[in-house]
Formats: structure tokens, sequence, C-alpha cells
């Protein structure tokens, strides 16, 4: 049974180990509503999961912790566990899909536990956790549909409700549901009139979909950079509280997400995973009606791969207008290049890439194309350049 008196239970035990993180304010996110950042991701491990996993390891007996404890992560529940564990002095043994992100198998490793990767998603890594739970007698620790895992993560709501008492709306990323429910329930049960909202990415909508239903669905594959929330079918238990408690799921895709990754880190200096910054794609892309709200957007974690940094950055300028490609036709003759790099100077862009085609089977014979990438500064000043090399009597292509 989910309890608010095992989630202040949980609050007193993780007392010792979590980190009560700081709710920041927002404004640059949004003009419409006040926006505040509660930063799970700079928690102990670099994610929320730590709360869950270790209330649910204290809670074992003596027999459980001697068998040791196994569980299954797309890495951040995993860390969570490897932490508990070994504070505890257990054996852990953790499944973690063959692609998680290097940064979170090793940082799992460190903690002390064994891994075992296993080719596939979360969900694939799930059913291994139960194979080997069956033949070796550990504890299996949920990562998201236990009562323990979710009132460990419900301590979130009550520092929400604490650092925030005139809250109006806490924004919660969706993957299994443990942290939206947990918050929700929470929330819910002390601030009745409090909205909460959770989001998914587009290609993973498994709670979504299920709500929709009416019962927990399984998706036939997920899609996303988001690993974190990229979960098949939520949990039963997960469900039900959602349903009870939570006002509304949506969706956003790969690319507001990848904008808010990267607003965060220009505006706020913090660095999000993809999950963790779901939240506030949510508020950037004008998913919910907030106009005037008091809105709390849990980073739900920070453990990014710096390699999938690299990529979510370039794709975040792209989809902010912050880099932009232009190809241009034009005749092959002296001074046409000079002529369009002087417009985009004198309207302040920056000219990083050229590319000059001659060969191109589409080009008039004494004509070529030149394809540009450009440093911009937002879309507006996109298309003040795109103007003004039309009105010099060129032709775009794209």
């Amino acid at each position: 049974m989910l309890t608010l008196d095992k989630v202040y239970h949980a609050a007193f035990v993780l007392k010792e180990v979590a980190r009560k993180t700081d709710l920041l304010p927002a404004p640059e996110l949004s003009d419409g509503c006040q926006v505040y950042l509660k930063t799970e991701n700079l928690q102990v491990t670099g994610s929320f999961k730590v709360r869950g996993a270790y209330y649910k390891i204290s809670q074992l007996n003596e027999e459980e912790k001697k068998k040791g404890v196994i569980a299954c992560s797309a890495g951040n529940h995993a860390q969570g566990v490897a932490l508990a564990a070994a504070h505890n002095g257990i054996d852990a043994l953790i499944c973690i899909p063959a692609t998680a992100p290097i940064s979170k198998v090793e940082a799992t490793k460190r903690y002390g536990a064994q891994v075992c990767l296993v080719p596939g998603v979360y969900d694939d890594a799930h059913n291994k956790a139960v194979e080997l739970q069956k033949e070796s007698g550990r504890t299996l620790i949920h990562p998201f549909d236990d009562p323990d895992v979710i009132a460990g993560q419900g301590t979130i709501g009550l520092e929400l409700l604490e650092q925030l008492p005139d809250m109006d709306a806490v924004i919660v990323p969706v993957g299994g549901g443990g942290l939206l429910s947990g918050i929700a329930f929470t929330v819910k049960s002390l601030s009745p009139n409090c909205k909460v909202y959770g989001v998914q990415a587009a290609g993973a909508p498994g709670m979504v979909q299920s709500l929709k239903d009416g019962k927990p669905e399984e998706l036939e594959g997920v899609r996303t950079f988001a690993d974190g929330i990229a979960v098949k079918c939520p949990g039963g238990l997960t469900y039900s509280l959602c349903k009870k408690y939570v006002d509304k799921v949506v969706t956003v895709t790969d690319d507001e997400i990848a904008a808010a990754v990267l607003a965060l880190i220009e505006q706020h200096k913090l660095i999000t995973e993809g999950a963790g910054a779901a939240s506030v794609a949510a508020v950037m892309a004008g998913k919910l009606d907030l106009k005037g709200k008091k809105v709390a957007c849990v980073l739900s974690g920070g453990n990014i791969d710096v390699t999938i940094l690299s990529k979510v950055i370039n794709r975040g300028l792209l989809k902010a207008g912050r880099n932009t490609d232009l190809t241009i036709s034009l005749m092959d003759r002296p001074g046409e290049l000079k002529e369009i790099s002087a417009i985009i100077a004198d309207l302040g862009g920056n000219v990083v890439s050229v590319f000059h085609d001659r060969s191109d089977a589409d080009a008039d014979v004494s004509g070529c194309y030149l394809r540009l990438r450009m440093e911009t500064r937002n879309w507006d000043h996109v298309r003040q350049i795109r103007n003004a090399i039309a009105a010099a009597g060129y032709h775009i292509c794209n």
C-alpha cells in the first residue's frame, strides 16, 4: 500500500543519502508563466532514482539482504540501486540495455554492482532480470512498479510543496510512471488544487496510450534519444495511480526536447539528459495551458553521454534557428560568393561552412549551387537573411 506515512518515512530514511535539491526560478524559459526548476539532475548519482531505490533496499529484511538484489534499468535506476546496495553491504546485479549510454554503465560499475548488458531496450532488460531473479533468489528492485520505490520518488512532492507552497502545477517526465505517480499521489493528497502533468517522448508514449485505452498498453517499440523514459509499457500500479491523480499526460518530440536541453545549458548552466528536459520542453512548446501559473518542472536526471550531448546541442541549435542551412542557385562567375557573404555579414549572420557545387545534374551549364551553414540569432534573423538574399535576385532552394 502507498500511503502518505510511507512517503514521510521515506523522506526520513533518505536524509542520510539523498540531497534536498534546489528549486530554481527560470524566468527566461517562458513569458506566459512563472517557471521553477526542481534540479534532480544535481541529485546524488545524477538523477531522482536514488530516492526510490535506496528506500526500497532499506526496507529489506536480513534474509533478503543476504541473497542480494537484482534490478533492470536504462541506467539511472541502476546507479541508484548500486549506491544503495553498496551503502547497505548488499551484492547487486543490474541488467542494463546494451544501448544505454556508456557513462551510465561505467558509473554503475564504479558503485560496485555487477552489470549484465542485454540487447534491446529497457523492457528486454526487465525480462532478463526477471529470468535471473528466479534462478538466483535475489530480490528484484523494480524501477517504478513498487510502492516503496514510488514512495521514495514521492518525497520530491514533499519538497516541492515546502519550497513553493502556492505552486499551481508540477510537470514531470514519464517513462514507466514511478516518478509521476509518486509526485502526483503526494501533491494531490496534500494540495488537491495543484495540477499534476506528465510528459512523454512522442516516440515512447506508453502512458499516454494506456490512459487513452483505459488499461496498461505495451507499445511495439520505442524510438527516442531520451533513454530514461524509453519504456514500452507502464506498470500496473503506476498506471492506476496516474489514472487517479494525474490531470493530463502530453508528448513532446525529440527536437523539442533537444531545444529544451540547449535552453537549460545556455540560460541556466544546467546539464540534463533528454528525459530530464522533457518537462521544460512541454513548457517551451506550449503543450499545456499554464498562463499566469506558478509551475515547477522536474529535471529528472543529468546523466547524458557527452557524445550524445554534442549531437543534441547541434540539433537544438538547428531547432532554435541558431544554426541554419541554405542552398542557393546562382551563376558560376566571380563575385557571386562575395556578394552573398556581404549580405549575410551586414545582417549579423556568420558563415561557418561553404560548399560550392558545380557538378549537380540539376544546375544550369553556367550555374552552380552554393550550400552554406550559418550561425544566426533565431528564426526571425534567418527570415531576415533569406529575404535579403532573395531581394538581391538570388534563388533559395530550401
